[in-house]
């Protein structure tokens, strides 16, 4: 049923949502490709089925994995983009993949490399509309994605911290000129990045009741097509592009097999790139004036 096949996309799209809106955050913001997001991904979904082994509700389990992905965010922050950031930007790039092998060994010693079942926290509750069924997890997702997007979209045109952001943003130099503590502004621009790619690992354990220590390779990818496919460094975007991406991975996989996910997610943004390099919703490089 096709119908379903699309509920199902945008279901899972929800989820590249999160973590194209963590890639857009550090690179609309920062100009920072960061290679620890695949990691903190999955440090969401592993530390969460790790404490509900260890007896912790999965609520507080949640939680206490987003505030460890807070943590390994700032030291990405303080021991790989701070010192480094007025330099060359391979060297940020290159220690924040550093820092997602350090990572996935890190889970590989502790509970090895099996992929792991997580418990069904939420039941069985599912919401039955005409012919389609919907599951709690995947309303759950769409419904925190979607908050968060729009608590984003509003913090940044509307609060102080927003246009301290968008400054930066600009000009790291005029943003100084301007009163603005850049030091203190963009730490918490990692923490928002981290927070946001692990709460995309706990939902995405939520919904397949899996998580490994590789499961943010592929989830990854699929984030930073999903943000380009939108445009790199609009948040919105980052809603269209995850959204179309998950939708293409559901389609093809009905309509051709499981073989096909790749070439209908990477076709899609090769196609893209030829006919709208910018994405959908970005903006076209300005030209400067001779």
């Amino acid at each position: 049923m096709i119908a379903q096949q699309l509920v199902n996309g945008v279901m899972l799209g929800a989820i590249y949502v999160m973590v194209a809106l963590a890639f857009t955050l550090a690179i609309g913001i920062l100009n920072f490709m960061n290679f620890s997001i695949p990691g903190l991904f999955m440090a969401g979904g592993m530390a969460t089925w790790i404490l509900i082994h260890r007896g912790v509700p999965w609520w507080a389990a949640a939680v206490v994995a987003l505030i460890v992905a807070a943590a390994i965010s700032l030291a990405v922050e303080r021991l790989s983009y701070r010192p480094s950031n007025e330099g060359d930007v391979e060297v940020p790039l290159v220690s924040s993949l550093g820092f997602l092998v350090l990572l996935q060994s890190l889970v590989l010693a502790t509970v090895g490399s099996d992929q792991q079942a997580f418990p069904a926290v939420l039941g069985d509750l599912n919401l039955r509309i005409g012919g389609l069924v919907i599951g709690a997890a995947q309303v759950l997702s769409l419904a925190i994605s979607m908050v968060l997007v729009i608590g984003l979209t509003v913090a940044l045109k509307s609060t102080s911290f927003g246009r301290q952001i968008r400054s930066i943003a600009e000009s790291r130099e005029t943003a100084t000129l301007l009163g603005i503590d850049v030091g203190a502004v963009i730490p918490r621009v990692f923490v928002i990045s981290a927070v946001t790619a692990a709460l995309g690992g706990v939902l995405f354990a939520l919904n397949y009741l899996q998580v490994s220590p590789f499961m943010g390779e592929n989830v990854g990818f699929k984030g930073v097509a999903a943000m380009i496919v939108g445009g790199m460094g609009s948040v919105w975007g980052a809603v269209l592009g995850g959204l179309l991406i998950g939708v293409a991975e559901v389609l093809s996989i009905r309509l051709f097999g499981a073989d096909t996910v790749d070439i209908a997610v990477y076709g899609l943004l090769l196609v893209l790139l030829v006919v709208r390099p910018q994405g959908l919703l970005g903006k076209p490089p300005a030209r400067e004036k001779l």
